[in-house]
């Protein structure tokens, strides 16, 4: 699936691949949680974050906002997994009926960091999961 990229996301885009020398697959700019989500190429999250969060960090100061690293995955299941880190996820089953909807199961404790504060990871996890899956929803078990 090709994902469209407004300007303001490409210069983002560029800003980041810039400072972190990582390749960036989509850009999501969060105007309700204040906050621009990265899909970073698979293998190259290490490096997106820098030493002791450094990149990030510098960053989420050039912007004036919260910056969110998602790492990019072969498949649905390990994209919605990988999109609602920190969060410890068991398993990602995705059903296909009239909609598309993963189903997630996370343990009781990690599933405020799955939903992120005022719902900002599920949130991001959701919007990336539509662009790139064509997944509906996300649900947690």
């Amino acid at each position: 699936m090709r994902v469209e990229l407004s300007d303001e996301a490409r210069r983002l885009v560029a800003l980041f691949e810039d400072e972190a020398a990582v390749t960036v697959r989509d850009c999501v700019v969060d105007e309700e949680h204040d906050q621009v989500v990265y899909l970073v190429k698979r293998g190259e999250m290490a490096d997106a974050i820098g030493p002791g969060g450094q990149t990030v960090e510098r960053v989420e100061e050039r912007l004036g906002r919260e910056v969110k690293l998602v790492e990019a995955a072969e498949t649905a299941e390990d994209f919605v997994a990988n999109a609602l880190a920190p969060a410890a996820v068991y398993n990602v089953t995705v059903s296909e009926n009239d909609d598309t909807v993963a189903y997630v199961e996370v343990a009781q404790e990690d599933r405020g960091a799955a939903i992120g504060r005022e719902g900002r990871n599920i949130d991001a996890a959701r919007q990336l999961a539509k662009r790139h899956f064509e997944i509906d929803g996300i649900e947690l078990t």
